[in-house]
């Protein structure tokens, strides 16, 4: 992490240190738990005590070698065993109030993501076609004409693995039941473990609990085989069973046809076979899920929201601000004293406005009554003035 710093703080953007911050997968983990909860929690699902029996599992899938390549479960659960895996966090709107203190099993396995896992299955199979020809004199999967047979690639799929000291030529085979005995080895389950790298696991009440999966467990239900929601372990192995015995023509064409999702390519054609039979064996046998388990969905949205672990770490920065007082404040402050709201949309101010103007409007009307009654008293003077002077000049 300190060398990723530096090279961004060597580089031409203007970044302010403590405003930069990398997040391990423990913490990612911690964050995304947060963020699915407090989304449930805004669309008006009342979490209380139900925290603590809910989950994520975020199987990853970037490039080998990255920083963020981790794979991490994340569950809300009380465990007072394994420390090393223990996260606590204080959600009150203060760290005095301990009633909202929740304490998680998190963890991550570097290089148990779905490209990881590949890149390793390649190796073991480049490594071991070479020795087991060294020893039988034999060619196979060093021309195309001569391919080694691969269990996790679609039927008819011709592929290349290139290393440095050559290159060997594969042909898919689609069995799927194959392929899943081929990647179990990979998890790392020898010498009696029960874990991914003998990892310590909380026990999980899988009759009270919800998990959410994201990630590569979403992408493999959805992008090519769209059945992404409620998972089913016999619904989802049929449909993968099903895909990697289809003919690598008949997924192109379906592929030009626009009948996969949109972000199916062809590198998820190509892996997905590897990819379902890898995160079918890190849920069953390595995170020992149930096969008939019925709360766990995979997702890419939660209640119409995107869950990313960004969004968490905003919530718990901001978890003592007094936000909705600051918001009132910042109201108050936009309107001037006697604009404010409670004074404007006044109904007794209103009635009084009302009654005012009619009074006015009377008053008016009387000073015209009286001002034309005078002038009427006036002109009629006038006349028997002029009716007298006219008798007095007559003869």
């Amino acid at each position: 992490m300190d060398a990723d710093l530096a090279r961004c703080s060597q580089s031409s953007l203007s970044l302010v240190s403590r405003l930069l911050a990398l997040k391990s997968g423990r913490n990612a983990g911690n964050l995304n738990l947060l963020e699915s909860a407090s989304i449930r929690r805004l669309i008006g699902q009342d979490l209380g005590p139900a925290l603590a029996n809910q989950g994520s599992a975020d199987l990853g899938c970037w490039p080998g070698g990255s920083p963020h390549n981790t794979d991490l479960l994340a569950c809300g659960l009380q465990e007072e065993a394994g420390k090393g895996v223990l996260a606590e966090f204080n959600l009150g709107c203060d760290v005095e109030h301990t009633q909202h203190v929740y304490r998680v099993y998190v963890t991550t396995f570097l290089g148990f993501g779905g490209n990881m896992a590949r890149q390793r299955y390649e190796d073991r199979l480049f490594n071991g076609t070479l020795a087991k020809n060294r020893l039988l004199a034999a060619q196979a999967g060093l021309s195309e004409d001569t391919p080694v047979l691969d269990p996790c690639l679609p039927a008819g799929l011709s592929d290349a693995v290139v290393r440095d000291n050559g290159t060997l030529h594969l042909r898919g085979q689609g069995d799927w039941t194959q392929c899943q005995e081929a990647v179990r080895p990979f998890l790392g389950l020898h010498n009696g473990t029960m874990s991914p790298r003998g990892v310590y696991q909380a026990p999980i009440n899988f009759s009270n609990s919800e998990f959410y999966g994201f990630s590569e467990f979403y992408y493999c239900m959805e992008d090519v085989l769209r059945i992404g929601g409620r998972y089913a372990s016999s619904k989802y192995s049929q449909a993968a069973k099903d895909y990697c015995a289809t003919k690598w023509s008949t997924l192109k064409q379906r592929l030009d046809s626009q009948l996969f999702s949109k972000q199916a390519d062809i590198s998820r054609l190509k892996y997905q076979c590897f990819k379902s039979a890898w995160m079918f064996e890190v849920l069953h046998s390595g995170f020992r899920f149930p096969f008939d388990y019925p709360s766990l969905k995979t997702a890419q949205l939660v209640y119409d929201k995107e869950v990313q672990w960004t969004l968490g770490a905003i919530l718990f920065k901001t978890r003592f601000l007094p936000l909705r007082d600051l918001q009132q404040e910042t109201l108050r402050q936009s309107h001037p004293g006697w604009l404010r709201p409670p004074l404007l949309y006044n109904h007794h101010l209103f009635s009084l406005c009302l009654l005012v103007v009619v009074l006015a409007i009377l008053l008016y009307i009387l000073r015209l009554r009286r001002i034309h009654q005078r002038e009427l008293r006036q002109a009629e003077a006038l006349d028997l003035l002029w009716a007298e002077e006219g008798e007095a000049l007559l003869p």
